[in-house]
C-alpha cells in the first residue's frame, strides 16, 4: 500500500470557486510546477486511502494524481 505525502501547494481560485493546483512543494524542499490540470473529480485514492478531489496534473511531462482531501492536500507515495 502506498502512503499519504502531505504537499503545500500553491492554487489559483477564480470568481466561480474552481481550484486550479498551480505547484507544489515536495517533502525535499523542491518544488514541482504543474504544468497541466487534466482532469478534476470526486474520487479515493485507492492506494493510500482517503476520499476528496482528484486532480491529474502533469508534471514535467509525467502524469499523475493530487488529492484534495479538505484542509490538505497529498500524493501517493511508495511505502
Amino acid at each position: 500500500m502506498a502512503r499519504k505525502v502531505f504537499v503545500e501547494v500553491t492554487a489559483r481560485f477564480d470568481t466561480e470557486g474552481n481550484v486550479t493546483p498551480i505547484s507544489l512543494l515536495w517533502e525535499d524542499g523542491t518544488v514541482y510546477e504543474i504544468d497541466r490540470v487534466l482532469d478534476v473529480r470526486r474520487a479515493a485514492s485507492l492506494k493510500a486511502g482517503g476520499m476528496g478531489f482528484r486532480y491529474t496534473v502533469r508534471i514535467n511531462g509525467r502524469q499523475s494524481y493530487l488529492f484534495y482531501e479538505a484542509p490538505k492536500w497529498f500524493v501517493e507515495a511508495k511505502a
